[in-house]
């Protein structure tokens, strides 16, 4: 078997490094220059010839680098493993940028998410590996190359479960279009608990940036409410929705995602009242939250994506890290 190598680019390397102690196997070396007029490159150090090459970036925009800028760089540096002959190239990309633009929602809207498939595709990407897209089915269908996909839901319920064993518990979507995802994280819920889990969502309609809506289907009253999404940008949805569980006689809210893709607002947002934790994956390093901080719990992803690589590289199958 073709040996396994492992890069990680840019401000992703604190990631990297927990990746790589869940490999067992180092960071392999890798050049990045910045140049005076805006460009850069990236190359390997090591030879790549003929190895099984995982590139690790997550594509979310920070202060001095945009998603954009990201996706640049990685796109530039899995085209120059290919023309150094690696032998298998693998994007393992935790955060997706333009993962929900995957559909026309206005006349002559761009479907962005097809757009990106197709630069990996033309640099030479013989998988992609994400983790909690917005719509897998999107996602699956957008890539001619192999495109592979994680779940949160594990690491999310491993860390619940304990708080919930002696509190009856309900998990919330807020909106109707979460419900799968809700519905999936409150089976493993139940399994976890060993007794049943009830599933409800909040309302949600928007036009043009305004959101409306606040009606609640589901029973609430007395219970945890555990509102689940697959990311956090400004937390106004998210706050909206913990609102109208405390209104129909929730006990306490939770809000769990896969994304701390916080934006400004978010702080305020996840620190009020309503919100009593808020717990998130690090596929994004959560930012900006110095009023919520006491409240926000992280939970790693690094043994999820390391588990995923080698298993990749071995040949096996990712179907059981779904539930853990």
């Amino acid at each position: 078997m073709a040996e396994l190598l492992l890069f990680a680019l840019g401000t992703t390397r604190p990631l990297g490094e927990g990746v790589s102690r869940a490999l067992g196997a180092p960071l392999a070396a890798h050049e990045e220059r910045e140049f005076e007029w805006g460009q850069h490159k990236a190359r390997p150090l090591v030879n790549v010839r003929g190895r099984d090459v995982y590139v690790l970036h997550s594509l979310h925009g920070e202060p001095g680098q945009s998603a954009n800028d990201k996706l640049c760089r990685l796109l530039f540096f899995l085209g120059a493993l290919r023309d150094a002959s690696a032998g298998r190239v693998t994007a393992v990309v935790p955060f997706l940028c333009y993962s929900r633009k995957d559909r026309k929602t206005k006349p002559r809207d761009p479907v962005t998410t097809r757009y990106v498939a197709a630069l990996f595709e033309a640099v030479g990407a013989d998988r992609v590996l994400t983790v909690d897209v917005h719509n897998l089915a999107a996602y699956q269908n957008a890539f001619r190359c192999r495109a592979e996909h994680l779940e949160g839901r594990p690491l999310l319920v491993e860390r619940l479960a304990p708080a919930l064993r002696e509190q009856e518990a309900v998990v919330v979507s807020p909106d109707a279009g979460g419900v799968h995802r809700a519905d999936a994280l409150r089976a493993s819920l139940a399994r976890a608990l060993g007794r049943p889990v009830d599933l409800a969502f909040v309302e949600k309609r928007r036009s043009e940036g305004v959101v409306s809506g606040d009606l609640l289907a589901g029973d609430v009253r007395g219970r945890t409410a555990v509102i689940v999404d697959d990311m956090i940008s400004s937390g106004t949805t998210t706050l909206r929705a913990a609102r109208a569980c405390l209104r129909e006689g929730a006990a306490r809210v939770v809000a769990a995602a896969s994304h701390a893709a916080f934006t400004p607002g978010a702080d305020e947002a996840l620190a009020d009242p309503a919100l009593a934790r808020v717990l998130v994956l690090d596929t994004v390093p959560p930012r900006g939250v110095e009023r919520a901080r006491e409240k926000l719990e992280v939970a790693p992803v690094a043994p999820l994506l390391g588990e995923a690589v080698r298993r990749l590289h071995e040949g096996g199958s990712l179907v059981d890290l779904l539930e853990g």
